[in-house]
């Protein structure tokens, strides 16, 4: 058993006692801070995050510049862990991967060779198979690193040294963008033409209190690595750019052909013959895979959502080019557009949140003047850091030159006393006033070198950096020579991002989209014959075509029909139940009838005690005559009685022991209302008289001692009240003379005509 000595410390005595809330609130806050500055939030300077720039630092180490060699990636991954990032090599290798795909970055940093993705979602191939260097714009983002731009700070283990952020002129902020979701926080920054940030920061150099509408006149917007349109207008991508928040809808592009008069245009139409016609995608929105987006085209078609669609197929190679056939060449290829448009990813959107550090690491959302004024003091003080550098090197190989110099006069007596004298490096800071430096320097010289000591040469090299010194200096001391100068290197850049180079080339095309086709879910739905039935149990079918009054259908054991009604697949049902709301039913969502069908209950949210009264086919501006048990109602157009929702809608307020008794369809040329109650009593008033809501109770239509309302109809009364006779011969009866019961509305009414049926429905 071990002895506990008094010098050993209770690990007891280590435990705090604090409130747990408190301990944990600054954990927690520990960890958000962590995950906002060196994980999600891009730097504004670089543009880059921890994970990226150190990927870019360990191949800049191992020299993967683009003239060198590939190395394979594993190498840079193991480096990159090893040294400079202690997370998982997956992660690692994911933020290399996109670096090199030119589908997910506008100007790759990383130049890949091997399987790196795909745009159709596919992963890259294992870091073991792949190789990597570093791209022109890597290279160029990293330019000044070993001029004293930046500072280096230690790596995680304290063995090596890394850079702090890049100090290269390239935007990479705006021109490759960036996404990160933090703690509380996250940024989203689309990809940008590097020629418009340039030219907008040019402009705001000139001009330091230049207008947002100034800078959005030479910086149009987004300019995604897989090209598209973003079809937003310029007001609103400019109030974007101008808070910093928004977003941008970005479509797919059709590809180009010739119109009826020869001239090419984005229609994307190609004509096939015979009238025949085919639509091609050529560019897909940024971020969305192909196959992703070929997978829900194909599912519309399967489902027939979409059945002005026939085919789509994927002829792509290095372009892409997804092809789809109309089903006819009767359709509108805009109507297909915009269908496609609003049901599957050939349209989305791209948020905008320009939130980033800035010099101080502090997260924050900034316009785009703000924005650019950061990167351009950023730009501004690498400058001053690159000039004092080189102003350092120079005084340094100054001071040498003049020893030479010194040496050169004096070769013979210098060669003397190192011959001779035990310690040489005293006598000669002694005898010629040298320096400690200036005089190792020159005991350091080869033999070889003594034939470069030319005094001509010397002080031609020391009258070169004596004029660059003065220069150096100015620049240093002048605002104004740091402004042009900046200037001057960001329109050299330019140059190798003009508009008129491959790379350079703007991608995504800015244009407010043109009013949309009248699109209605309708269109997408074949127009077709069908029967729906709906028994008394609740299952409902459709059988294909319009069947014949009267026929039998089958149903489980103790259901019967309760309703069989005529429609077409493109109509909508209005169920009406005796709690008073509604539910609405597209045709073509009904189950085959070679079944028993499907239980209603299964498609809309109707109530365990309530029972269906009415299954009506909806048409645009009709209505209905709604009448409860007791004896309210009012006429209602039915358009209002559309529910968009499972849930239904309700319509007739009824109060306890009141239900829905009577949902008739009202024909335009009826003028008057019948009502007959379980008293055996008809009233009959003028339809005008009748109320058109789109909820509630209603008006009293009948008044009653007792029982309530049984049934109640529309007619025209010219033309009588008709009813049906009992007996085989089915043959109606009509009353023509109904002045004995036409009443005021809510009059207690009379015994019916003779002949009337004795279940009181009309």
């Amino acid at each position: 058993m071990a002895i506990t000595t008094e010098d050993e410390s209770d690990p007891f005595d280590a435990i705090v006692d604090a409130p747990f809330d408190a301990a944990l609130s600054d954990r927690y806050l520990v960890y958000a801070l962590s995950t906002i500055t060196a994980r999600s939030l891009p730097d504004l300077r670089d543009g880059l995050k921890p994970v990226h720039r150190r990927l870019l630092w360990a191949m800049r180490q191992l020299k993967l510049d683009p003239a060198s060699a590939y190395k394979k990636s594993a190498r840079v991954v193991g480096d990159v862990i090893g040294k400079y990032h202690p997370h998982g090599d997956a992660s690692v290798y994911d933020a290399m991967v996109r670096l090199a795909q030119d589908f997910s970055l506008r100007y790759p940093l990383v130049q890949g060779q091997g399987n790196f993705g795909n745009i159709d979602g596919d992963n890259a191939a294992a870091y073991r198979y792949t190789e990597a260097r570093l791209t022109k714009t890597a290279i160029q983002l990293m330019a000044g690193l070993d001029e004293g731009t930046v500072d280096f700070v230690p790596t995680y283990n304290g063995e090596d040294e890394e850079p702090e952020l890049f100090p290269g002129l390239f935007p990479n902020l705006l021109a490759n963008g960036a996404t990160g979701i933090a703690v509380g926080m996250a940024t989203s920054i689309p990809s940008h033409n590097v020629a418009e940030v340039i030219d907008a920061t040019l402009l705001l150099i000139d001009n330091p209190d230049v207008e947002h509408a100034g800078l959005m006149e030479v910086f149009k917007g987004p300019d995604f690595a897989t090209g598209g349109l973003v079809v937003d207008s310029p007001e609103a991508i400019s109030t974007a750019y101008e808070t910093g928040k928004g977003a941008f809808r970005l479509r797919g592009r059709f590809s180009t052909g010739r119109d009826d008069a020869g001239a090419w245009e984005e229609t994307g139409i190609e004509k096939l013959g015979s009238g025949q016609w085919q639509l091609v995608i050529s560019e897909i929105p940024y971020m969305v895979p192909k196959g992703k987006l070929i997978e829900q085209i194909a599912n519309l078609i399967a489902d027939k959502k979409l059945p002005i669609l026939e085919d789509v197929r994927d002829e792509s190679d290095e372009q892409i080019r997804i092809v789809l056939e109309p089903r006819s060449r009767n359709v509108d290829p805009e109507l297909l557009k915009e269908s496609l448009y609003r049901l599957t990813d050939l349209e989305n959107r791209f948020s905008l949140n320009l939130n980033v550090l800035d010099a101080g690491r502090t997260p924050m959302v900034m316009g785009l003047k703000e924005l650019l004024r950061n990167w351009v003091v950023s730009q501004i003080d690498i400058l001053k850091r690159r000039t004092q550098h080189r102003l350092d090197k120079i005084a340094s190989r100054l001071e040498l030159l003049d020893g030479y110099i010194i040496a050169f006069l004096n070769l013979d007596r210098i060669i003397e006393i190192i011959r001779t004298e035990d310690e040489p490096k005293p006598v000669m800071m002694k005898e010629f006033r040298l320096n400690d430096r200036q005089a190792e320097a020159i005991l350091n010289m080869r033999l070889r070198s003594l034939r470069k000591l030319e005094e001509m040469e010397l002080r031609e090299e020391r009258d070169k950096l004596l004029l660059e010194q003065e220069e150096l200096n100015k620049l240093l001391a002048s605002p104004a020579r740091q402004r042009t100068r900046l200037k001057r290197d960001l329109g050299a850049l330019r140059k190798d991002y003009a508009h008129n180079t491959e790379l350079g080339r703007r991608r995504t095309t800015i244009a407010e989209a043109a009013p949309a086709v009248e699109f209605s879910m309708d269109a997408m739905i074949e127009k077709a014959p069908v029967t729906v039935i709906l028994s008394a149990k609740g299952w409902i079918r459709g059988a294909s075509g319009h069947e014949a009054p009267g026929k039998e259908y089958k149903f489980k054991e103790g259901d019967e029909a309760a309703f069989a009604i005529h429609a077409q697949t493109t109509d909508k049902l209005l169920i009406a139940c005796d709690n008073g709301r509604f539910y609405t039913l597209g045709c073509d969502k009904l189950p085959s009838a070679r079944g028993f069908g499907e239980p209603v209950r299964t498609m809309v949210d109707i109530d365990a005690d309530a029972r269906i009264v009415a299954l009506v086919v909806h048409k645009p501006k009709m209505q209905l005559l709604l009448a409860s048990s007791a004896g309210k109602g009012f006429v209602a157009e039915a358009d209002e009685l559309l529910a968009e929702t499972r849930k239904g809608r309700a319509v007739v307020t009824c109060k306890s022991g009141v239900k829905l008794a009577v949902v008739h369809d009202v024909p335009t040329e009826h003028d008057h209302v019948a009502v007959v109650g379980e008293n055996r009593k008809l009233v009959l008033f003028a339809l005008s008289e009748m109320p058109v809501m789109t909820k509630g109770q209603g008006v009293t239509l009948q008044r009653y001692r007792d029982g309530g309302l049984s049934d109640a109809t529309t007619l025209k009364l010219e033309d009588g009240l008709s009813w049906t006779m009992g007996g085989e011969t089915g043959r109606t009866r009509t009353e023509t003379d109904m002045n004995l019961w036409k009443v005021a509305r809510g009059a207690a009414g009379r015994l019916p005509p003779t002949g009337f049926p004795k279940d009181n429905k009309f």
